[in-house]
């Protein structure tokens, strides 16, 4: 049984991070290794490796795995347990299962970021609130809706606005189209724009975004991944704005 790319992406993130933040990473590598119910053989034998090469890394007689070696790592211990249904990855999801999971990207632009530009990054289109003058975005998150009512209360809806509620809060895998315009009905934080990635948003969530007052924009965005693509472009961009290596000039269209 598989389980959903973006569960495992959050969890071998989890895992990579842990390693090289470690001051013993061939001790935590240990660690997940054991908590994963695996051998050194058999780990070893999935990434193509001799087990003394692992044995070595977890015991320190080597020096500090690099970026390569810690992605084969992790992505070895998915694999395996995949292999066997997933089990473990299921259980380490309840575990750590927290609101920072529905967040799939969080950034704060360099420089003001005209809704214009933002707009045919992602493919967008206001669909509501159209006489609404919303001139730029200070950032921008990329939420999954469906883990975001799963995992969030009221005082934890906050933290989707990192440093500012001057952004576009960005809402993927919207399966009911009013949900997130509840979730931010109820709020007493409001995002400068809403964007609703691939569904188009219902006559519900439209009349919430007029009474609130906030233009809600459908993306076509092609996948999740082309999106979080094109909004970091459009943050790199931004970067090269501020440091004076480039003029201010809308982004490409974005390509289906």
């Amino acid at each position: 049984m598989s389980v959903s790319p973006g569960l495992r992406e959050v969890l071998a993130r989890r895992i990579a991070g842990e390693i090289i933040l470690s001051s013993k990473p061939g001790s935590t590598m240990r660690k997940w290794r054991e908590l994963f119910a695996l051998s050194q053989i058999s780990l070893s034998e999935t990434m193509g490796l001799s087990s003394s090469v692992v044995s070595d890394y977890e015991s320190g007689r080597r020096k500090s795995p690099g970026a390569k070696f810690i992605r084969r790592f992790v992505l070895s211990l998915l694999q395996i347990d995949e292999g066997k249904g997933s089990r473990f990855i299921r259980e380490f999801a309840k575990l750590t299962s927290s609101p920072s999971m529905a967040v799939v990207d969080l950034r704060e632009f360099p420089i003001p970021v005209r809704v214009e530009y933002l707009c045919k990054a992602i493919g967008g289109e206001v669909v509501a609130c159209k006489e609404k003058y919303v001139k730029e975005v200070n950032g921008y998150t990329v939420i999954d809706s469906r883990k975001a009512v799963e995992a969030y209360s009221g005082s934890e809806y906050a933290q989707l606005f990192g440093a500012s509620t001057e952004r576009a809060l960005v809402f993927t895998n919207v399966e009911v189209g009013c949900l997130p315009m509840m979730i931010v009905r109820v709020s007493s934080l409001k995002p400068r724009i809403i964007v609703f990635h691939k569904t188009v948003p219902d006559e519900e969530a439209i009349r919430i975004a007029e009474y609130e007052q906030i233009p809600l924009i459908y993306s076509t965005a092609p996948s999740v991944e082309q999106l979080v693509k094109s909004l970091r472009k459009l943050y790199r961009i931004a970067l090269r704005v501020k440091l004076g290596r480039r003029r201010v000039r809308p982004p490409p269209k974005i390509s289906a």
